[in-house]
């Protein structure tokens, strides 16, 4: 017997979806199950205030008077009508009367013309004589209509009923999210489907930089364009595909980029909207994700931040959230270990935190490829940023290469920020093109933050003129430091001052000699203001954070410690913890070479600066006149010759 497969014109799926097929019309329902239980409630809630509402105005307004004052009237002759049911009588009058108060005088409330009393026990006033007398009619039926029994018990329901009305509501509602994919209290709003640029898809000549793992991931797209010939020869297609890698390196864009290159439907989702309060909701979405995607297939679904639902299972029991989490994986596992060659279902699921996941989830079978999608290498961030800048009209004078050059470690969302804000730039500077200019300002923008509109005092400006000129001559001065670019005391972001370096071209590995030097770069600022001062400032906060970072990891994780060993003493995972990841002498002995390894850095920082005092004024008296200096400017104020290529 084959499971239920969900109808493609659902309204509440949680996942967006390209390239799949129009769904059919729907056809014409009946009536709901359930739905003469609606009709029901709804007509005995009608009924019950309708007949509230009647018996509120058939009710006669009648007034309870004394006994003295119904004999009164009596006397009087203007009783019409009575009506007695042992002691109590109702009556109406012929006239009516102002209503009288305790004392029987008139309390200004209005008149009356219906009436009920009791007559006492004691009374022996010959009344029926009295009212013969008078001709007032005694009837058979009461003189004040009252409401019905019926009236009067659903009157005392209707609370009743309320709550329970809203009860089924509340119960439905949360039976619907169940099996729907609905949260707590009803459906999530239908999701956005992804919408396409004039019709177009993406494919890889929209993907760049990450080459590699293009070529990793054509397999994929060939087996989805041509999976008779991997049939023949026994091969099967991948299961899973897992891309790792810090943020913004367009692991999306990859899962987008193979869908639309084999020209397969596309379904992505967020693996934390697979996620609600209700135990269950998660694995039913998941099941109705993959059945979508069998109906279209060959198909991708590309889930995003796996790790929100696939980290290692166990460490304890959890609250309901847990539970879900749980379900949600384990049914995903399910789904993709059931698939059968000829379903022809992708998964590609993306993460920062590869580390993290469930064994069960990454192994072969599951995910069979694990592939890293790192930021991009100089060419690859030209050509991204070609890319990101085929609709911007740019100046004759613009050369990506050099600010490629300019932005090692940038990601392929870095560089799109990069051209955006250099697109806004040129709008504010009212220009019909993007310039060289340009560019250059909104990577200074992207790289050393907004300027600041401070005014600072004089000896302030200059204590900072002279701590970014200690940065820039150290990393002048360095072997094989990264080459100066740019300094500034104009203050950007949080910072006074900025001095920029980068290196020529990209690094993947470091020397100690490299790692020393900019060390003694980045304490080049507080050695500049102990040399020509004689103190120093707070300034020197994010420099020592810089070198902290650097010599723990020369010390505790890459062996660069004869007195710690070649070891890993502090995983890099364990750094803000590092107190439980190795014994308490080991501790105390990194602690001690870090220590030692900085004191010798900003003592060689304070010798160098003092044999080079004339250069750090010059650089300093230039700075304070000009306030940046690019990179050929630094060089010549300090007297030093640009021995790096550009």
């Amino acid at each position: 017997m084959t499971s239920p497969v969900p109808p493609r014109d659902r309204t509440d799926k949680p996942w967006r979806s390209e390239g799949a097929p129009e769904p059919d019309q729907p056809k014409k329902r009946g009536r709901m199950p359930g739905g003469w239980w609606r009709l029901l409630l709804t007509a005995l809630l009608v009924f019950v205030i309708a007949n509230l509402v009647l018996s509120f105005f058939d009710q006669s307004d009648d007034t309870t008077i004394s006994y003295t004052e119904f004999s009164r009237q009596v006397d009087d002759n203007n009783v019409a009508k009575i009506y007695a049911k042992g002691d109590a009588i109702q009556g109406e009058l012929k006239k009516a009367q102002p209503r009288p108060d305790d004392n029987g005088a008139d309390d200004g409330d209005g008149d009356y013309k219906t009436f009920t009393t009791q007559r006492p026990e004691f009374a022996d006033d010959g009344l029926w004589a009295e009212l013969e007398r008078n001709k007032v009619t005694v009837t058979a039926e009461p003189v004040v209509a009252e409401r019905s029994l019926l009236s009067n018990l659903l009157i005392s329901l209707a609370p009743i009923l309320l709550l329970v009305a809203l009860w089924v509501f509340i119960a439905r509602r949360m039976s619907a999210g169940l099996g729907g994919g609905g949260g707590m209290l009803g459906r999530k709003p239908p999701p956005k489907p992804v919408e396409l640029e004039e019709g177009r898809r993406t494919t890889f000549a929209d993907v760049a930089g990450i080459d590699e793992v293009e070529g990793e991931l054509n397999d994929i797209v060939d087996f989805l364009k041509h999976p008779e010939a991997y049939r023949a020869m026994g091969a099967k297609m991948p299961r899973g595909v897992l891309l790792t890698g810090p943020p913004g390196t367009g692991k999306t864009l990859l899962a987008r980029a193979v869908a639309g290159e084999a020209d397969v439907p596309f379904f992505s989702a967020s693996a934390s909207e697979f996620i609600e309060m209700i135990v269950g909701v998660g694995a039913g979405r998941v099941r109705e994700l993959f059945a979508e995607a069998r109906k279209v297939a060959p198909s991708i679904i590309f889930i995003d931040e796996i790790d929100t639902i696939g980290r290692a299972r166990g460490g304890g029991s959890g609250m309901g959230g847990h539970d879900e989490r749980e379900q949600t994986l384990n049914q995903i596992l399910t789904e993709m270990d059931g698939f059968s060659g000829s379903e022809g279902v992708i998964v590609i699921a993306a993460t920062n935190r590869a580390d993290i996941l469930d064994p069960a989830l990454t192994r072969p079978g599951r995910f069979d490829r694990v592939v890293a999608v790192s930021p991009p290498d100089r060419g690859g961030r030209e050509a991204i940023l070609k890319i990101h800048t085929r609709d911007i009209p740019l100046a004759p004078d613009v050369d990506l290469a050099q600010i490629a050059r300019s932005t090692p470690g940038m990601t392929g969302a870095d560089l799109a920020n990069l051209a955006n804000e250099a697109a806004l730039l040129a709008v504010k500077r009212r220009q019909k093109r993007v310039d060289q200019s340009d560019l250059s300002s909104a990577l200074e923008k992207v790289q050393l933050g907004a300027e600041r509109p401070l005014v600072m005092p004089q000896d302030e400006r200059r204590r900072t003129a002279y701590h970014e000129s200690g940065h820039a001559l150290l990393g002048m001065l360095q072997p094989g430091a990264d080459p100066v670019r740019k300094i500034t005391i104009v203050p950007r972001g949080r910072a006074l001052g900025v001095t920029l370096s980068t290196p020529e071209a990209d690094k993947y590995a470091y020397t100690e000699e490299y790692l020393r030097g900019r060390i003694i770069g980045a304490l080049g600022g507080m050695a500049a203001e102990q040399v020509v001062f004689g103190m120093v400032t707070t300034g020197a906060e994010n420099d020592l954070e810089q070198v902290t970072g650097m010599v723990r990891g020369m010390v505790g994780r890459w062996g660069m410690s004869s007195k710690v060993g070649r070891l890993s003493a502090l995983p890099q995972d364990a750094q803000q913890a590092y107190g439980l990841s190795a014994a308490p002498a080991t501790l105390d002995t990194i602690d001690e070479e870090m220590r030692r390894i900085v004191e010798e850095c900003y003592e060689s920082a304070c010798r160098q600066l003092t044999d080079h005092r004339d250069q750090l004024d010059a650089l300093a008296a230039a700075l304070l006149e000009n306030e940046t200096l690019e990179e050929a400017d630094a060089y010549r104020a300090a007297g030093i010759p640009r021995l790096h290529k550009g």
